[in-house]
């Protein structure tokens, strides 16, 4: 069996992203269960691995921070309420700013944007899809969600544009994966009515771009 790290199944590295692999399937086939500590612990693990396996493969100390912080927010939004989603937006809201600095820190600079037609085009396509997305959500979240919910949009967008001054298809594709997941999530809490059919794929389909969004990228720095 190939494995992505030297040492074969064995080795820390590769189990450590199993683990984290069955965490993630673990998680996902939970999803439509009440909620619980052990559906909590899998959410959390599955990207908290991810975490320990750049620190163990001595990644950028900027991807594991955004990692273990973007962990917090899975603990957040792995439960109810305003309070836990508020926690979950700032916990994410601060793992976006530190992968918008690790981007920056690695990529070519934002010229690349106008530099390169293909780039331009990606970024463009990003921010019809934020401002849409904005839009929507405008009219249907409460006045205390507005700010936040603004602030992280932003955020969104500028992680977006800063992984497109890179130069890996894996980050590049994480990050899109990742936009494409906030923008389900949105539309699935916010846009989408509570008895609705679709939810319960939306919620599948909002996890699997999610957890592959942090595996490319971890990937993408890792094996680059």
């Amino acid at each position: 069996m190939t494995m992505p790290f030297a040492g074969g199944i064995d080795a820390n590295a590769n189990a450590t992203l199993i683990f984290s692999l069955v965490a993630a399937v673990i998680y996902a086939f939970t999803l439509g269960m009440p909620q619980s500590l052990a559906r909590s612990a899998a959410k959390t693990l599955s990207v908290a691995m991810l975490a320990v396996l750049s620190a163990l493969q001595g990644g950028p100390l900027l991807l594991v921070v955004a990692l273990a912080f973007s962990a917090v927010g899975d603990a957040f939004l792995s439960r109810d309420g305003e309070k836990a989603f508020l926690g979950g937006l700032a916990s994410f809201l601060v793992a976006h700013i530190v992968y918008i600095a690790l981007f920056l820190r690695s990529g070519g600079g934002l010229g690349l944007l106008g530099a390169e037609s293909w780039r331009g085009a990606i970024a463009l396509a990003l921010a019809v899809f934020v401002v849409v997305m904005l839009a929507a959500l405008w009219r249907r979240v409460g006045p205390s969600l507005r700010i936040p919910i603004a602030f992280y949009v932003v955020a969104i967008l500028a992680m977006g544009m800063a992984a497109l001054t890179t130069n890996s298809a894996w980050v590049i594709g994480g990050a899109v994966l990742f936009m494409a997941s906030d923008g389900l999530l949105a539309t699935e809490k916010f846009l989408v009515a509570a008895i609705s059919p679709h939810r319960a794929w939306m919620r599948f389909a909002v996890w699997v771009l999610y957890y592959a969004a942090q595996f490319a990228i971890t990937l993408g720095f890792l094996l680059g």
